[in-house]
């Protein structure tokens, strides 16, 4: 498994970022954003208002099986994104469901897929966006979200993927109406998932996660887990590097104590927040709950 040739930037952890993590982990952030009631830690999203180079969206042409779509076929298969098409809403935007085949371009596959668009006034942008592209552009395994295409015009920014038919297991772990899941299912899940998160640590040139959480794990029509979301994923240490410095960024509840407190990057940052995830499947109960007495907010 290769690496996506991703250019990443040298960050830098700023001592300033790491005394406001910390304050973060004892006192939730007033104006932080929520994601499906799960506070994003985002010290280091890009400014979604700013376009970038059209260079960049060339760059990824070279990724045979991914398609560059135009903005019209994809106002075309979502009805302009109607808001009965809408499947459901993220950090990056709202996600709507379409269909693709030779009305849209000659030779497409008849297929379902998730159309996902970026909130211009959200707080993700081009660098996440770009960043999906790039992992997902290359990498294939059961267990990863396929990237059927993307668009990138103007300031559009949006992506096509294949259609998960059940969703996110957040919402069959927690969803009032959801059917409990069997425990055999539950276990495969976590298998599956595991899988996906080990194709990503044994690539070429490792790759963490870094956002590993039930929202972001999608299950097909038999409950294959698949990892979606790279818009946080990031290159991993290689040779003599033990870890990666970066900025902050992930999931409040899921994100491991010892990257929040140093912005040290290694592929156990997502080992933990799989441990995270597997509790959650044992116990049917939520990392972050403010809705339990006190002493149990935090699982």
């Amino acid at each position: 498994m290769g690496n996506c040739g991703t250019r990443e930037e040298n960050a830098v952890v700023a001592a300033h970022a790491q005394l406001q993590q910390l304050h973060l982990l004892q006192h939730p952030v007033k104006n932080a954003v929520a994601e499906r009631k799960h506070t994003r830690i985002s010290s280091d999203m890009s400014d979604p208002s700013t376009p970038r180079k059209i260079e960049d969206a060339k760059n990824i042409s070279i990724y045979n099986d991914v398609i560059d779509f135009t903005l019209f076929e994809l106002e075309t298969i979502t009805k302009s994104f109607r808001a009965d098409y809408v499947l459901g809403e993220g950090g990056f935007g709202t996600v709507y469901k379409g269909y693709i085949d030779e009305n849209v371009r000659v030779g497409l596959k008849s297929l379902p897929v998730a159309v996902k668009v970026l909130n211009k006034d959200g707080h993700q942008g081009h660098r996440e966006w770009l960043t999906e592209v790039r992992f997902l552009g290359q990498l294939r395994h059961p267990n990863l979200v396929k990237l059927i295409g993307y668009c990138c015009e103007d300031d559009h920014r949006l992506l096509v993927y294949e259609f998960m038919f059940r969703g996110s297991l957040e919402n069959h772990l927690f969803r009032r109406t959801a059917t409990p899941l069997p425990w055999a299912t539950r276990m495969s899940i976590a298998f599956g998932a595991a899988k996906g998160l080990a194709c990503l640590h044994n690539a070429e040139r490792p790759i963490i996660y870094r956002d590993f959480k039930t929202s972001n794990i999608l299950l097909d029509s038999d409950y294959t887990a698949k990892l979606s979301d790279f818009g946080l994923a990031k290159a991993g240490p290689e040779g003599d590097e033990t870890h990666v410095s970066t900025r902050i960024m992930g999931t409040y509840g899921y994100a491991a104590p010892e990257y929040v407190m140093t912005g040290h990057l290694t592929a156990r940052s997502d080992v933990y927040s799989f441990g995270v995830v597997l509790l959650e499947l044992l116990t049917g109960r939520k990392s972050i709950d403010k809705s339990r007495p006190s002493r149990e907010h935090s699982l």
